[in-house]
């Protein structure tokens, strides 16, 4: 049932209509235990899905790591979106 929800197992199953941007922080307590993105970006090196995944170093899971990253990340679903250049 979990499989459902997992995004590595969905991304194999459907895939995905363009590049995928995923900034982890390097010290976000549930790096290991929980988000596993190397096994998302496995994932997506087995469907040669187009993966940007940015690690930013001493950032946690916190607000500041958002809030610093956001700005980038509306941009790129703006350009994805076909809104801007």
């Amino acid at each position: 049932m979990w499989h459902e929800y997992d995004a590595s197992e969905l991304v194999q199953k459907v895939g995905y209509h363009s590049s995928i941007l995923i900034d982890q922080g390097t010290s976000d307590q549930f790096l290991t235990g929980q988000l596993l993105p190397n096994v998302f970006e496995q994932a997506c090196e087995k469907i040669k899905q187009p993966l940007n995944l940015r690690y930013q170093a001493g950032y946690d899971h916190s607000y500041y790591f958002i809030s610093t990253f956001i700005a980038d990340h509306i941009h790129y679903h703006v350009k994805y979106l076909g809104l801007i250049d």
